[in-house]
């Protein structure tokens, strides 16, 4: 905390953590298994209770039932009758926010925020949504976004209070940029791949799915998001689902995705408008007109390949931008990648799963000031 030292400025202790109660310390073990067992209850439960065996997450003050009990009492998880008729006990929606919260946290938490004067971007400035960054004030800005304490505390700073007085060079302006929305649809692979040779990658796709929920919902309310995930076929899923989403048994059907993600943004009276397709794997099915598939795993089929890039080039001409995060470090998905990627002068990003989260959360942020102008 900062204290006053000497009237010519402050000095500042070292900050210390709270320490987190017993139930919020285990909440956040049950939040990443929850997610991990895709909603499954009793199965986080039984890797709470072994991982308490090895670790020692409780003891005799507050025990694993401790817990349970906690849980049901702040209405985290509630007791009902399952399809068979018989009693069972679920999550709740109040999981499902605190679970998204937590994979915010988790995420857009690392991206640490630079010091004043330092967010210079072509399109912030004046405008009248704050974007909670601080700039230096520049000729110009409105007088009604100086953020008198913060320019107060730099006076206070570079003059002292024995000669105290306010320039133009101790200005502080909180930054801004012009309101208008947009619309994002993300595509996230669920082909039998995803959880392949030992990797799991679909939980990571989640986490950065309901992150970004959460960030759209807390701090850009007038952007949307759609979520759809894509296999043999494709079809949209609501927020609410994200926990309990697994892999298929499927194929990937990228078109399938790219002509519902594009249908979804045709509907939105938004300009701006992107797609950000998370997969690992490539396109190897096509749903036929007669209502077959059309699948082939072996190598880059030129059929499908090609329908590809034809949904490529037909976003462009909507002004759609596609993001392509491959999670996979293939060479040979490369080259189709890579022409994707130009047929629709969009971007292309290879990235394993540590980075996932910070890389769309940038390209989120950074796509929405410069589209925004």
């Amino acid at each position: 905390m900062p204290t006053k030292s000497n009237r010519t400025g402050f000095k500042f202790s070292p900050y210390e953590e709270k320490s987190k109660s017993p139930f919020d310390r285990l909440f956040d073990v049950f939040s990443e298994l929850i997610t991990h067992t895709s909603g499954d209850l009793e199965e986080a439960l039984s890797w709470m209770e072994e991982l308490d065996k090895e670790y020692s997450l409780t003891d005799e003050n507050y025990t694993m039932d401790d817990f349970v009990e906690e849980l049901k009492e702040k209405g985290f998880i509630r007791e009902e009758i399952r399809p068979d008729g018989k009693p069972g006990t679920i999550i709740t929606a109040k999981t499902e926010r605190a679970i998204r919260k937590n994979a915010l946290d988790q995420i857009f938490g690392k991206l640490k925020r630079k010091g004043a004067g330092s967010h210079k971007t072509k399109s912030s400035g004046l405008g009248d949504e704050h974007t909670g960054d601080l700039r230096e004030f520049r000729f110009g800005d409105a007088l009604e976004n100086i953020s008198i304490t913060e320019s107060l505390k730099n006076a206070q700073i570079n003059h002292g209070f024995d000669s105290f007085k306010l320039t133009e060079e101790d200005l502080i302006v909180e930054d801004t940029h012009h309101k208008s929305q947009m619309s994002t649809v993300l595509m996230i692979d669920i082909s039998h791949s995803m959880i392949l040779y030992g990797e799991d990658r679909i939980t990571p796709a989640k986490k950065v799915a309901m992150a970004l929920a959460e960030l759209i919902i807390t701090r850009y309310p007038k952007d949307t998001l759609d979520i759809l995930v894509f296999g043999n076929d494709a079809w949209p899923i609501k927020i609410k689902d994200l926990p309990y989403l697994q892999v298929g048994p499927y194929h990937t059907n990228t078109v399938a995705g790219l002509e519902l993600a594009m249908d979804l943004l045709r509907r939105k009276r938004n300009t701006n408008k992107q797609i950000f397709m998370i997969t690992d794997g490539k396109p190897s099915c096509l749903r036929m007109p007669d209502g077959t598939y059309y699948k082939n795993s072996n190598g880059l089929d030129q059929y499908i390949v090609e329908k590809c890039y034809n949904k490529a080039t037909q976003a462009r001409k909507l002004h759609i931008p596609i993001t392509t995060f491959m999670i996979a470090q293939d060479p040979y998905l490369q080259s189709f990648v890579e022409e994707f990627t130009q047929c629709n002068r969009g971007k292309a990003i290879y990235t394993g799963l540590t980075g996932l989260g910070e890389m769309i959360f940038h390209d989120y942020e950074n796509n929405r000031k410069k589209r925004l102008q």
